[in-house]
């Protein structure tokens, strides 16, 4: 993930290349920024119950919103003094060009003065001396060059304004989020104190860090987990979203049946990023309760969970996506094998791989994306109403577009992204979000 770069302009389309352009700058921050700890797992380790921990939650989000307003406040107050400062160096520079203006009059009045053809010999009959010239011309010299400074400290200023008013919108905007973000949390943990929807059982200190311990959790990193069922390609997902084939050293392992028994940990391949993979074991059909499963393999640890489907939307993942509501961790839902699935759909409308050409090929392709988008979303939007839960966005993808993206760093066929760009950025904006510290006069994700 930590290689996507902005790469075919003419041919990507503005649109991906903003959402490129928004990534690369997300990167750039998360890699020189300060990364907090994560408040949600704090908040866990302080909670004797589910009701505490739903409250709890409710208060960080609140703390959050304050921040977020303390520092658009200290953004408008940086910007309130860049703007007198730019005031001031204006009526400078105003002040030292009506001086330089004056300094060459008196020059050109003493050049005049001492000039014979022009008969100016009139004031007993001297001239000025060589040397009182001299002086008059390094004078205005002088006020000349702090003139010029002047001008450059202007425009220097002006640029510093518009880069302080850019932070000020920003920083306002995430305020506005955040106590947006604050109330809605809020009423949700009302409904869900009302509702009954809390974690079952919280887990106690010695079982956060035995998970902690379990999947080598790092202070400073963003830990991502990928699970569903078996064979919904988790591993082939974790390798193409940070950048690597089956073949190299560092791939998760993957097949037709389910390869992971245990929690593969498999860290971005750029040492600069603080992401961590996780690639969790395919739950089949749950053997006991969905809650029991989700503590026992430590999910409530994870910075967000990636909720990865292949043909059916399942009743695990209904579970998956319920615990991780009940402890309030982002989650991702994620179709994989979109390539396949939208080939398959050309298959039922005659497509013939082996007789036809790309012409037919290319005729069939966009009708077929479109159904298999709709259909996606339909189905995902019933089983989540089915489930008892909101609606929730379903991302679509292929893991080859994928890794295309992420390795080679290419939007060369843009008519194959669906939803590969925007499942990154939504990530990142969701950790840079909650982790990355904030500072006022920080630019570097001005998007």
């Amino acid at each position: 993930m930590g290689q996507v770069l902005v790469v075919g302009i003419g041919v990507a389309g503005c649109a991906l290349l903003q959402l490129a352009w928004h990534i690369w700058k997300r990167l750039v921050s998360v890699s020189t920024r300060p990364v907090h700890d994560n408040p949600r797992l704090r908040a866990l380790a302080e909670s004797e119950s589910g009701e505490e921990y739903v409250r709890g939650i409710a208060e960080l989000a609140a703390q959050n919103a304050s921040e977020a307003t303390r520092v658009a406040e200290e953004a408008q107050r940086q910007s309130d003094q860049a703007i007198r400062d730019k005031v001031r160096a204006l009526h400078r520079e105003a002040e030292l060009t009506r001086e330089v203006g004056r300094a060459k009059r008196r020059q050109r009045t003493l050049e005049a003065e001492g000039d014979p053809l022009l008969g100016l010999f009139w004031r007993g009959g001297k001239g000025p001396s060589v040397e009182r010239l001299d002086e008059v011309r390094r004078e205005t010299e002088r006020i000349q060059e702090k003139a010029k400074k002047a001008r450059q400290n202007s425009m220097e200023i002006v640029e510093r304004v518009k880069v302080a008013q850019a932070v000020v919108e920003k920083t306002v905007r995430e305020a506005e989020e955040s106590t947006r973000t604050a109330k809605e949390v809020q009423a949700d943990a009302e409904e869900y104190l009302k509702r009954g929807i809390r974690p079952v059982v919280i887990p106690t200190l010695e079982e956060i860090s035995a998970a902690k311990k379990r999947v080598q959790y790092e202070q400073g990193r963003f830990h991502f987990a990928v699970a569903g069922v078996a064979g919904s390609g988790k591993s082939s997902f974790v390798n193409a979203i940070r950048g690597v084939d089956t073949q190299h050293q560092d791939a998760a392992e993957s097949g037709i049946v389910e390869t992971t028994v245990t929690i593969g940990r498999y860290p971005d391949p750029n040492p600069d990023l603080p992401f961590v993979w996780y690639d969790i074991p395919g739950a089949g059909t749950l053997q006991q309760p969905d809650w029991l499963y989700f503590n026992t393999q430590g999910l409530f640890v994870f910075d967000c969970v990636v909720v990865l489907f292949d043909n059916r939307f399942t009743e695990t993942d209904i579970a998956i996506l319920t615990n991780c509501r009940r402890f309030q961790i982002p989650t991702y839902i994620v179709r994989s094998k979109a390539d396949i699935h939208i080939r398959n759909i050309m298959h039922k409308d005659g497509y013939d791989s082996d007789r036809d050409d790309r012409a037919v090929r290319e005729s069939l392709f966009p009708d077929a994306r479109r159904r298999f988008i709709t259909d996606t979303r339909a189905n995902v939007k019933k089983n989540l109403k089915k489930g008892g839960l909101p609606d929730q966005r379903v991302y679509m993808i292929s893991n080859s577009t994928l890794l295309s993206i992420v390795r080679d760093r290419s939007l060369w066929t843009p008519h194959k992204i669906i939803d590969e760009l925007e499942l990154i950025k939504d990530i990142l904006d969701e950790a840079c979000s909650h982790r990355c510290a904030a500072r006022a006069n920080d630019d570097d994700c001005l998007v």
